[in-house]
Parts: C-alpha cells; structure tokens; sequence
C-alpha cells in the first residue's frame, strides 16, 4: 500500500456567531496542531467581499503561520494571479523564500476569490483572458529567475533570494492541468470544487508535462472536503451541516451561515436535494477508518500520494477533532 501524505487546506471561516479574529487565531491554531500531527503542508485561501471568510492576504498569512512553525509546509491555495500584479506576487513570495527557506509553497489559480466587480478593482487591469494569465506565468519565472528586463535594464524582483517557491497550479478542470504541466509546475487538483473531476485530468498532466527547475517530473495532490468524527451518527451531523451551509452558499445566502443547532430541523427542498447530490463527490465523511477506506480508494483510482483536506464544521473543536482522527488512521505521527 502506499504511503499517502495529508495536507490542510484553511480558509479561515467565521463560525456563526464568532468573529474574523477568531476566524485567523483558529487558523494560527490549525496549524500549529497540523505540524504536530505530521501534516505536510498547510495552504491559505484568498477570497474577496465575503463576511464569511477571513482570509483575504494568504501572502500575509503565511508570514505568521510560518513563524509559529518549524518544519510544515506553508503556501497559498490559492493566490488567484489575475487579481494582482505579477511583479509584487513574486516580490511577496521572494521575501516568503527569504524568511523562510525552502519551506514556502506558491499555489496560483485564475478565479477571481469572490465576485468579478471586486477582482476588477484589485487589479484594474484584470481583463479575465486566460492569455493575459498565461503571460502573468511567465512573467513570474523571469522574475523568479532574474531574468527579466524592458529595453532600459533589468528588471528584479526584490529581495534576491537563492531558492524560489515551489510552484502549484490550482485546477478543477483540464484546461489548467494543461497549464501547470506547460510551466513544469504541480498540479493541485481542486475537486472540492469540482466533484466531478476525474483521473483523466492527472493523466494529461502527467503525458504533456515539461520538466522544470522546481520539478524534474510530475507531481500532483488531491484536494477535496473531508469530515471525520468519532461516530457514524455525528458524522451525518456534520455532514448535515456541510451540505446545508454549501447549498446556501449557492444560493447566494452567506448571510445564513448558522449553527447546527439552528439549522438541524430544516427541510431541504426538492431543488436542494438535487443540489446536495449533485455536490456529494465534492466531500467524503464518516468515522476514521471509513474516511481512510474512501481516501485511500481515491487515491488509488487518481495515483496520487497526497491528499489535501478542508473541512467545514460549526464550530472549532469539531474541526480540530476531525484532523486528529485522520492523522490517527493515517498513522502520520508514526
């Protein structure tokens, strides 16, 4: 069997009833409790205009993540690259890469992290066209290589640094695994968001992949929606809340974002139902050994051996109690 590594994907979410500090104190927390678990690595989302979620600056974030920590991975999944300016992304990673050597993960996608009025006023230049993000790519590279320049010098992204960070290309869909394998760069598969994503998707990666300086060959993880409880039954409790809440985040309802106890007793409707079947690929629940059975089945049918989780609860102790049954199934102390 092969050994499969865990990694945490963290959006800082506000519980109900709770507060963006606490949103980022409990993500401080997350993954101080990851590193002790034996986690890989641990990324940071962006999202914009969202009063749910507290993590707007992963580049900012990671700074005090990677402080509070030793050995663990740190990166951003995603700095949606359009959003910004290529020239500052690579400054901002650089002096990540300074901090904190060879440790510091770039994870990049192209979605805007919130709705496109908001992307626009990020980057006023932002014209959405996946050519425009291909050329922000390679301008990264040259920034990340010293290599760029204009007809009046060079152009360096400050500070220099001896090492770059390792570069992920984030996808749902096999239009970006087609870019990360072009650039020589990871792949993170997003099926969190996309269900429905299939092995196809690493199997292209893999045949038209162009070795890097970061990779000398592919390299792909898996990430998607995980709950692990002690039972069956607060497993289903969780996974109630789960698909309540992402139901309601579809229909542009953020601002019901509730407790179990509050929601619990609520009838979905027959449109809500097929939404929940729709999205139920996207998350597997269930006590440690059933999670570990359905992970591992995943990560056979993709051929991966890295998994990436988030996890969605209600409150705190749910959500760090749920990462500590998966790295005791896993055996990742060990």
């Amino acid at each position: 069997m092969k050994k499969i590594k865990l990694s945490i994907l963290d959006q800082s979410i506000i519980h109900p009833h709770s507060t963006a500090l606490h949103a980022i104190q409990e993500t401080i927390e997350t993954v101080q409790l990851a590193e002790r678990l034996g986690y890989h690595r641990f990324w940071v989302s962006e999202h914009h205009n969202s009063t749910f979620i507290a993590g707007s600056t992963p580049e900012v974030l990671m700074v005090k993540l990677a402080d509070e920590t030793n050995r663990i991975r740190i990166g951003s999944g995603g700095i949606m690259l359009p959003n910004h300016s290529a020239l500052k992304v690579a400054e901002n990673f650089r002096m990540l890469e300074t901090l904190f050597p060879g440790r510091i993960d770039l994870g990049m996608g192209r979605a805007p992290g919130g709705d496109t009025i908001t992307a626009s006023l990020l980057n006023p230049s932002n014209d959405f066209k996946e050519e425009s993000y291909l050329r922000q790519l390679s301008h990264l590279q040259h920034f990340f290589t010293d290599s760029a320049g204009t007809s009046k010098g060079r152009l360096l992204a400050i500070p220099q640094a001896s090492t770059i960070p390792m570069q992920w290309i984030l996808s749902s869909s096999g239009g970006s695994s087609g870019i990360a394998s072009q650039f020589g760069m990871g792949l993170a598969v997003a099926k969190f968001i996309n269900g429905h994503v299939n092995p196809d998707i690493v199997e292209h990666y893999r045949k038209s992949f162009t070795p890097s300086s970061q990779f000398n060959q592919p390299k792909e993880l898996i990430a998607l929606s995980v709950i692990c409880a002690d039972t069956e039954e607060k497993a289903r409790q969780m996974r109630h809340f789960h698909d309540y809440t992402l139901v309601k985040f579809e229909q542009g309802l953020f601002d019901q974002f509730v407790s179990y106890e509050e929601m619990k007793n609520y009838d979905f409707s027959m449109a809500e139902t097929a939404r929940i079947k729709a999205n139920s690929a996207r998350i597997i629940s269930g006590t440690k050994d059933e999670v570990k059975e359905k992970l591992t089945q995943l990560a056979n049918k993709f051929d991966i051996d890295e998994i990436m989780v988030s996890t969605l609860t209600d409150n705190k102790e749910d959500r760090l109690h749920s990462f500590e049954l998966l790295a005791e199934a896993f055996g990742l102390a060990e």
